[in-house]
């Protein structure tokens, strides 16, 4: 038991050195992230948030949260939001333009509700919710705008889960 806990800790001591090093030696920026987004499973437009920690030199880690705005079906409601954890690896970095891949995991949460005041056929009023993890697979590409510290950015992701969803967003992001 011993043991384990001291090969646990010195892993984990050298994973936060490592990484700790590297991202003091490369200088890399921490950016927040505002965007629109559009969900092809949804079928609508969603409004998100979005940070990236670079970690190395050409990776970065990029966690995000998509709300799509409600959507309404005659009587019933849907409530749709996504949780994404992502990793970026910039093939270019030319200066002012980088285009990136992207692979990661997604939750993905979706409440239906329906309202049967008015139909006859189904009266009263029921509600289901599920939530389910995916993977994402994308890319990216951002511009930087002179020295101001802001960077138009547009990704494209599709999400592998039930029903899949493609992911089309579009943003601006602030060196902080």
């Amino acid at each position: 038991m011993k043991t384990q806990k001291l090969i646990i800790a010195t892993l984990s001591l050298a994973f936060i050195g490592f990484f700790s090093t590297t991202a003091n030696a490369q200088e890399i920026d921490t950016r927040l992230g505002v965007m629109l987004a559009y969900g092809t499973e949804i079928e609508n437009i969603g409004i998100g948030a979005n940070a990236e920690f670079g970690i190395a030199d050409n990776l970065s880690i990029s966690p995000s949260l998509i709300y799509y705005f409600p959507k309404t079906e005659g009587p019933i409601k849907v409530n749709w939001f996504e949780v994404n954890g992502n990793a970026n690896y910039y093939f270019v970095n030319d200066g002012e333009f980088h285009v990136y891949g992207l692979a990661g995991l997604n939750y993905s949460s979706v409440k239906a509700k329906y309202d049967g005041a008015g139909y006859e056929e189904l009266p009263g009023s029921y509600s289901a919710s599920d939530g389910r993890f995916g993977l994402n697979l994308g890319a990216g590409a951002k511009m930087y705008i002179s020295n101001s510290g802001i960077m138009p950015f547009a990704e494209l992701k599709y999400v592998i889960i039930d029903g899949g969803q493609l992911v089309i967003a579009a943003g601006v992001k602030f060196n902080i």
